[in-house]
């Protein structure tokens, strides 16, 4: 096809003008301005204006008035396209379109896409706010909390090569330490040893981890009244589905029974405890008459702060206090509220939760 467009371009110049041929190629078209580079000499270029304008090299046959390609060739260009395409596809298998419904291990030759890949199983939307005392921890709280606890190291100064004291093993103090056994972890447990303090870093800041929220029911025992009431105000101001939390022991006196259903609760974490907290410090707290505040006394010697709230209180959350008839007040339980720090102490968790609003009150024991 190039060949006939080009035998055409000769045949208009020969009638044109009877010219010498200047040897080209039949790939490329020399057009004016290449034409005039090798004039030599101003009488060749006189010459060469006056024989004829550069205009009439212009091809006159536009590409559009070429003819469609055939149909064996369109069938053997779109053989080519295809094998193509083919060829750089993925094998077709089951978890083309979704992923495996079970995880079977590192191993295996199919793996489950992270969560945060939409057509995962586990895939949960968002966030699409952020909540208000997120926000004013990151802008505020934390950098104020890294201030005031700030500790200056000298530079070069060298760190203790001592090991860590676990207090696993009894000294010789006592005739009595004589063949015990090891002390048990930190933490954990009332009869355990507390953790220890560490010294509070940029990266250790302490916040909020989660929010446990129960509710105790002894009635629930006798009268199941009880128990759907406090699984729907739970419900309501915490937006999770409450779980029923079973009785332990028997307890003759105060009517209650072993594996018998004795409450609901439900823990909080990330942006629904923030929020949870906020609105116990800003709206529900201050509506209490002379309340004074959290026992200074509260903690667990880990950071974990508990309040509780009467079941009078209760109604001064906005999702109860504004449909407060759906809700019986006899019915009405108080709640336990444990809040959950990533400190180490409860001085880390009492200046935390100064931080957030909580006002304490009483002598500090710990």
């Amino acid at each position: 096809m190039v060949g006939a467009r080009q035998g055409s371009r000769l045949a208009r110049a020969l009638s044109a003008r009877q010219l010498p041929l200047q040897p080209q190629s039949l790939c490329a078209t020399r057009l004016a301005s290449t034409k005039a580079a090798p004039a030599a000499s101003g009488a060749a270029k006189t010459s060469q204006s006056s024989a004829g304008s550069p205009l009439d090299q212009i091809e006159g046959v536009s590409s559009f008035g070429t003819p469609a390609p055939d149909a064996a060739t369109l069938k053997k260009f779109e053989g080519a396209q295809g094998t193509r395409t083919k060829d750089q596809q993925l094998p077709g298998s089951r978890y083309q379109y979704h992923p495996p419904k079970y995880n079977r291990g590192p191993l295996h030759p199919v793996q489950s896409p992270p969560s945060s890949d939409p057509i995962a199983r586990d895939f949960v939307p968002g966030p699409f706010s952020v909540p208000r005392l997120m926000h004013t921890y990151d802008s505020t709280i934390a950098p104020d909390l890294a201030t005031l606890t700030y500790q200056h190291t000298p530079p070069g100064t060298k760190k203790s090569d001592a090991p860590k004291a676990r207090l696993r093993e009894w000294d010789d103090s006592s005739p009595y330490h004589k063949n015990r056994p090891l002390r048990g972890p930190r933490g954990g447990s009332s009869s355990r040893l507390g953790l220890l303090e560490r010294d509070l870093s940029w990266f250790e800041i302490p916040r909020i981890e989660a929010v446990t929220i129960n509710m105790f029911t002894p009635k629930a025992v006798s009268d199941k009244e009880y128990l759907n009431a406090a699984r729907a105000v739970l419900q309501a101001i915490s937006g999770n589905f409450a779980d029923t939390t079973t009785i332990k022991k028997h307890v003759v006196q105060w009517g209650l029974r072993k594996g018998a259903n004795g409450g609901v609760k439900t823990t909080l974490r990330g942006a629904a405890a923030l929020e949870f907290i906020d609105k116990l410090v800003t709206l529900v707290l201050p509506k209490i008459k002379d309340w004074p505040g959290l026992d200074a006394s509260t903690g667990d010697r880990a950071g974990n702060i508990a309040l509780g709230l009467k079941p009078d209180w209760m109604a001064y959350f906005p999702e109860l206090e504004t449909n407060y008839d759906m809700y019986p007040a006899k019915l009405m339980p108080g709640c336990h509220i444990f809040i959950q720090t990533t400190g180490t102490s409860d001085r880390h968790g009492r200046l935390l939760m100064q931080a957030l609003g909580f006002p304490f009150h009483g002598k500090i024991t710990y």
